[in-house]
């Protein structure tokens, strides 16, 4: 019996909208049953690389792409005036023109879509400004391709938009930004990705915003600041350069930041200008008021580069009274200077999850918070930590990790869980510890739960 054929409509719609729009309309043929459905499907999903395949050389093939744009026409045209929730179109240079997708963007803008999701090459910058005079949208990402040119004329509201998503688009003039974020009064999510400002002073400001992404986010300048105006922000990700000053930081309630910091290349600009201790002075001044503005964080993560360069300014490390989940990303290159004054510095913290194994570069200023350096005070740092979990991932069972578990039993005095995730699940890293001899089982003279996992799920 074909019991999926029994069900109702909408029930049967709502199971195409989980297929590609191609997949959708070559399922609809199956029956008779089936055939009208796609005009009801409220998720349509444009990609020409489906239809051109590029991998065989299609693209080049003027039939294909017109098979394409009016594949969109005809499936836009059936379906009429039926309400559309989400329209995701991906064009590639050459298969339609700039008056062609804003016609498909006008259609479904004009049936109430909630969600959008835009990529478009059409070999020139492209604006679509009736996108910024919905009434209806909720989610809106707009990629490569896009141009935003809100000029002071346009009436611009996104009065529902709540998430927003900028990757790689193009901006008109210098306050292209704010006027947008002005725009949209009820947005709490905001994710900005290889965004090239052309100008150096860049403002987040929305008193609304819950999330906020910056992502290889760069400005131009020598002298760029970035400012963060967002008294409700909740959690933050900033995967972005060191800027040249944060003038303003109102992350008052921030509970979770996940801080990257590329410096690399400022670091090889600091050492070639020969201009070393002045201007790694004023690197970390920024860096350490950039820390002093998230330090109000429950969960903080930390990737080995911002580890780097808090162990060159920990002695001014601000105290993290309210972090009780911290990740710190180690690294062979980087060094642990930052670790013995980052767990000082945080009276109340519960779990520690240390990723990419403890393997790290040895230095003159290691040896409290590891094992680096046999010194009278090893251990100190962590003597004084609350931590009663910790997670260990990406373990490779070398001899001086081993030494570090066995450091880490011996002086967190409070530890009641250890868990240890072996890299890549490889079994051979398992062998030290997976025994009933697990020579861990009695060395911290405490009942601390050890479990060892194969792999990471």
């Amino acid at each position: 019996m074909d019991c999926v054929s029994s069900l109702p409509d909408d029930l049967l719609c709502h199971i195409l909208s989980f297929l590609t729009t191609k997949e959708a309309v070559l399922t609809c043929l199956l029956s008779k049953r089936w055939r009208y459905l796609i005009a009801f499907v409220p998720y349509l999903d444009f990609d020409d690389s489906v239809s051109l395949h590029p991998e065989e050389g299609k693209q080049g093939r003027e039939g294909i792409r017109q098979s394409f744009m009016d594949f969109v026409d005809r499936l836009l045209a059936l379906q009429g005036d039926s309400p559309i929730r989400k329209f995701s179109l991906k064009c590639q240079a050459g298969v339609a023109s700039s008056d062609r997708v804003n016609q498909w963007i006008c259609n479904v803008l004009q049936r109430g879509v909630l969600h959008m999701d835009l990529s478009i090459h059409l070999g020139r910058r492209c604006l679509f400004i009736e996108i910024f005079m919905s009434g209806t949208l909720v989610e809106l990402k707009l990629g490569r391709g896009c141009l935003i040119n809100l000029g002071h004329g346009h009436i611009s509201a996104l009065p529902m938009l709540k998430n927003l998503t900028l990757d790689s688009v193009n901006w008109s003039d210098s306050g292209q930004l704010e006027r947008l974020l002005s725009a949209c009064p009820a947005l709490e999510a905001l994710d900005l990705a290889n965004v090239d400002w052309p100008y150096p002073n860049a403002t987040v400001s929305i008193a609304s915003l819950k999330t906020l992404t910056i992502k290889s986010v760069s400005l131009s300048g020598a002298s760029s600041v970035l400012s963060f105006d967002t008294p409700n922000l909740v959690c933050l990700n900033y995967f972005a350069f060191v800027e040249n000053d944060y003038p303003l930081l109102n992350l008052e309630y921030l509970v979770e930041a996940q801080i990257n910091l590329v410096t690399d290349h400022q670091i090889r600009l600091l050492s070639f200008r020969n201009k070393v201790n002045v201007l790694f002075l004023k690197l970390g001044k920024v860096v350490q008021k950039l820390i002093r503005g998230i330090s109000s964080v429950q969960k903080l993560y930390l990737s080995p580069q911002t580890l780097q360069v808090l162990g060159l300014w920990s002695p001014e490390m601000p105290v993290f009274n309210n972090l009780t989940f911290l990740v710190i990303e180690s690294s062979m290159g980087i060094a642990w200077q930052a670790m013995p004054v980052l767990l000082k510095n945080c009276p109340h913290l519960e779990t520690l999850v240390i990723k990419g194994g403890l393997l790290h570069r040895v230095t003159d200023d290691c040896g409290d918070a590891c094992t680096c350096k046999s010194r009278e005070e090893k251990g100190r740092s962590l003597a004084s930590c609350p931590v009663t979990r910790l997670e260990i991932r990406e373990f490779q069972g070398t001899m001086r990790e081993m030494d570090m578990i066995k450091h880490f039993l011996d002086y967190f005095p409070f530890l009641k869980e250890m868990d240890i995730y072996v890299k890549d699940g490889r079994t051979q890293f398992l062998a030290p510890i997976a025994s009933d001899s697990n020579p861990f089982n009695n060395l911290s003279g405490r009942n601390v739960k050890i479990k060892v996992h194969g792999s990471l799920t």
